[in-house]
């Protein structure tokens, strides 16, 4: 916990562990079978960011019953099965509770070897670092809810929130000099990025131009149409973040935006994280690349260029 970790690791034997982790939340797109899913596909995320595999969840309802059709909550309950069921995950049990406000998610228990758990920190000079999901679902979200999302958006962040990052770390597996690994989530790229160096004598430089948007997305920033969130993981992580003059400023904004079901965050050694970007994209994973690199000055600091 003192690390900020995405799930919690209890070790039962020397060869396993199991890994827990919760997260529920609103709806962010209009539809309730595609708000189920991505709901599912940012909950199961934690577990893979662990090097984890899920095997089972209990479903998290809040639900106005008495104001909206009941219809409408299977739809959300059929959208979650039908992503465990693609990810092998058996849903257990849950619990609901009646609330003015739909909420939806999962408690998810999953297992992983104690010496292949991956951490969020570890993070060493000479590593590339990988993404594996385009940004900008937070931009995409409140844009969806203003009725300003350009279709082809609204269809590209829809497909990316609910791809499963169960493929990514199926191959991550594959690659033992992994030194960290987290999911972009609400922290937003610089948010997480900066978990992988704090306390450390590293630092990061991060090329703005090389990291994966959504299409749209630029002109949406320069509009204004940004989360509140966005501004909050900006002001918190400015004092340790310098920018480069070929930055530009929608683009230095979007990598602070709070993602839903966002990629998974590899640091490895640069051989194999070119290794790791092909195997990635030949697996049909066609937005990973290799966004930055840990550097040992300035430490603890990130640039972005």
């Amino acid at each position: 916990m003192e690390h900020a970790e995405d799930a919690g690791v209890y070790k039962l034997r020397d060869d396993l562990a199991i890994v827990q982790t919760v997260d529920f939340f609103t709806p962010i797109v209009d539809d309730p079978y595609t708000f189920g899913q991505i709901a599912v596909t940012n909950a199961l995320s934690d577990v893979y960011a662990m090097g984890g595999k899920p095997l089972t969840a209990m479903n998290i309802v809040c639900f106005p019953i008495k104001k909206i059709p009941v219809s409408i909550l299977r739809d959300i309950l059929r959208g979650g099965l039908d992503k465990m069921r693609e990810a092998g995950v058996l849903l257990v049990g849950g619990h609901s509770v009646e609330d003015d406000e739909i909420k939806y998610g999962l408690s998810v228990t999953g297992t992983v070897h104690p010496d292949r758990v991956l951490l969020n920190r570890g993070a060493r000079p000479g590593d590339a670092l990988v993404l594996t999901k385009p940004l900008g679902t937070g931009i995409a979200s409140t844009a969806v809810k203003g009725g300003e999302a350009p279709q082809a958006l609204v269809k590209a962040a829809t497909a990316s929130m609910t791809t499963l990052n169960r493929k990514a770390a199926e191959i991550a597996a594959g690659f033992l000099d992994i030194h960290a690994c987290t999911d972009i989530t609400g922290f937003g790229l610089v948010g997480h990025a900066a978990e992988m160096i704090e306390g450390t004598d590293a630092g990061i430089v991060l090329h703005a131009s090389r990291v994966p948007l959504f299409p749209g997305i630029q002109a949406l920033v320069e509009e204004g149409i940004v989360p509140g969130g966005l501004q909050r993981n900006r002001n918190f992580r400015l004092p340790i973040v310098s920018r480069g003059p070929d930055c530009p400023d929608w683009l230095f904004d979007v990598l602070f935006d709070p993602q839903t079901a966002g990629g998974l965050f590899l640091a490895l050694p640069k051989p194999s994280a070119q290794r790791l970007v092909q195997e990635l994209r030949a697996a049909g994973l066609l937005d990973a690349a290799i966004v930055g690199e840990v550097v040992d000055a300035p430490k603890g600091r990130i640039l972005i260029v």
